[in-house]
């Protein structure tokens, strides 16, 4: 990571995205994690199912902190959107379970919330992250 005031993350082999970034690194550092979906590093979907569609959300979160030298034990805040709060309520355990095998017992400030719908008509789940690396 270059030595600026904030610097762009892009994991290596991923598409550039179109007007947004996947996160922001700044000064102290502060990690800034761009809402992550459940498609893959390509921009496609694998799957429709809540759970897979959740783990690659995380698998891409950790990604991103990965490019700024940092990993799910600095995050400090997460925020879900899920377009089915029943889905989510029901498939809770499942959540949980997908949720230790990719970030391990890390649990930062978290906030879920219910949304209408997400820019991607396949989403079901977005989440984005803040974390901080010692400097």
């Amino acid at each position: 990571m270059k030595e600026t005031m904030h610097t762009v993350l892009l994991p290596e082999g991923w598409d550039r995205p179109k007007g947004y970034a996947n996160g922001i690194a700044a000064r102290g550092v502060h990690i800034f994690v761009g809402g992550q979906i459940g498609w893959s590093p390509s921009q496609q979907f694998e799957s429709d199912d809540f759970i897979a569609q959740t783990a690659q959300a995380l698998r891409n979160v950790l990604a991103v902190l990965h490019a700024a030298d940092a990993g799910p034990e600095h995050m400090v805040r997460m925020t879900w959107y899920i377009t089915d709060r029943e889905t989510y309520v029901t498939r809770l355990k499942e959540v949980g379970q997908v949720y230790r095998d990719i970030m391990g017992r890390h649990f930062p400030a978290m906030t879920c919330i219910v949304v209408q719908a997400l820019v991607e008509v396949r989403a079901l789940v977005e989440i984005e992250v803040t974390a901080v690396k010692p400097d």
